[in-house]
């Protein structure tokens, strides 16, 4: 790591006021050259560890990052993860709070609800499948607490200032109907997602490295060393298998899963 815990700590509480005031920070990357994946992690969990001392409960995770395209387009070789609190799950059709939140997105993707402990190493699309309980449709609400451009040298955010910003998590919708993981084949699941009764994007689950199940597999391998599992009971999100959608105040998104059932929200 080339930061130091003070250093972390500080950007930990620079995220987190900048998600109370709703206004953005500067890139971490921008004022720390050095930083490193490790670094960016470091962050995050300090971050989750000021909000799990407000009170709020860790309740699964997230998985971002699952197409060859953004990691090719970000040069990285593997996903990120970032951590799902109990205050980011909003009901199927409600209204998601707009003043809340800084600069919204949404992705369409399958939820793992895990029914026994998985934990890496050596964790395969096998154990996964095995340890779930079901997996249904699920809309993830994305925000960033970091400038995706810098005013000044219009350098993009990098992967080190998406993993520290949770990588980008903000809110979770599930919805449809609960699959059991052996019922489908869960890389042919698509969504059609709508905006205000618009088409906007359509996918299959296996964009998500070819099968969901192998973004769980990877995460349960990469909290390992960490001394961390998927618990029962844990929601996990494999994985967008659409580009973003802006949202603004008034949007109705809607992502229908054919058979599947439909998920949507309402942002007020």
């Amino acid at each position: 790591m080339a930061l130091s815990n003070d250093d972390v700590q500080a950007c930990a509480r620079r995220l987190h006021q900048a998600e109370k005031a709703r206004t953005q920070i500067r890139q971490l990357s921008q004022d720390f050259p050095d930083i490193t994946i490790a670094d960016a992690y470091a962050i995050q969990m300090a971050w989750v560890d000021v909000k799990i001392a407000e009170g709020r409960i860790v309740k699964g995770h997230k998985i971002g990052l699952t197409s060859k395209a953004m990691q090719n387009a970000l040069n990285i070789d593997e996903p990120d993860s970032g951590v799902l609190l109990d205050d980011m799950f909003f009901a199927d059709g409600g209204i998601i709070p707009t003043e809340r939140f800084i600069a919204t997105r949404v992705e369409a993707e399958l939820a793992f609800v895990m029914s026994k402990r998985l934990a890496g190493p050596d964790c395969t699309m096998f154990d996964v499948l095995n340890a779930t309980d079901f997996v249904v449709p699920a809309l993830e609400i994305l925000d960033t607490r970091i400038e995706r451009v810098d005013p000044k040298t219009k350098a993009t955010r990098k992967i080190f200032d998406t993993i520290a910003d949770n990588a980008a998590n903000a809110g979770i919708v599930l919805g449809g109907r609960p699959i059991r993981p052996l019922e489908a084949d869960l890389r042919w699941i698509g969504a059609l997602c709508f905006r205000n009764g618009q088409l906007e994007e359509t996918g299959l689950a296996a964009g998500v490295l070819n099968h969901p199940a192998t973004a769980v597999a990877w995460l349960a391998n990469k909290i390992a060393p960490l001394g961390l599992a998927l618990e029962p009971g844990q929601v996990v999100l494999a994985g967008s298998f659409i580009r973003p959608i802006e949202t603004r105040k008034g949007d109705t998104i809607q992502a229908d899963y054919g058979g599947y059932g439909s998920v949507s929200c309402y942002f007020a």
